[in-house]
């Protein structure tokens, strides 16, 4: 799961981004959650500092390894304890219904299957469980964008990126899932073609 390329880049791009508003999108993602919390695709740890203090333990589960190093450093000053373990969002290292919320943040775009992946999500959450997320999703059908995003899926995008697709329905996905989202904000963030952005929530 080393992508070593796109790893360097993403932890060096982050915290402008971060300094862009992407920042303030993290700590509405995580507002109000509480108990245990597994996240999923933790990237270098952006989201650890925004977690509340009613969290009892994060799990942060993440492949690639120059990123998983990063996060554990940042688990170290994070307001919350986070454990940071290797491992896919295809098999995640959890027993059924054993946490209280999921977390997935600028991640399902590049797993390799969505339904793999949020079908995990389900099983790891307990009855009545949440799953947050905040992802770059597929442009309005018939737009010029929308036009951009599937070319670049079809051709070089995802390899440069380290599997990033453009062109996905994620809220779509989500509901196919099983989950019913409650809550979704959509907005234009961030250089194309990963934009927009959409963040919600979602119970099981």
């Amino acid at each position: 799961m080393a992508h070593p390329v796109f790893a360097r880049l993403y932890a060096r791009v982050r915290p402008s981004m971060d300094e862009q508003g992407a920042a303030a999108h993290r700590r509405q993602l995580l507002e109000g959650l509480a108990g245990q919390v597994v996240e999923i695709g933790a990237g270098d740890g952006g989201n650890f500092a925004h977690y509340p203090p009613e969290v009892a333990g994060v799990i942060a589960v993440e492949p690639e390894p120059y990123l998983r190093a990063k996060a554990e450093h940042q688990a170290v000053t994070a307001p919350v304890r986070v454990e940071v373990v290797p491992g896919t969002a295809d098999r995640l290292p959890l027993a059924d219904g054993s946490v209280d919320a999921v977390v997935a943040s600028l991640m399902l775009c590049s797993v390799p299957d969505q339904a793999v992946a949020l079908a995990e999500a389900y099983r790891v959450l307990r009855p009545g469980g949440e799953l947050r997320f905040y992802e770059h999703v597929a442009a309005d059908p018939a737009t010029r964008l929308d036009r951009v995003q599937r070319i670049a899926d079809a051709t070089i995008w995802s390899w440069f990126t380290g599997g990033c697709h453009v062109h996905r329905d994620t809220a779509a996905a989500i509901t196919a899932a099983g989950f019913t989202i409650t809550t979704l904000d959509r907005f234009n963030f961030g250089p194309n073609p990963a934009s927009p952005h959409i963040l919600g929530r979602a119970l099981r």
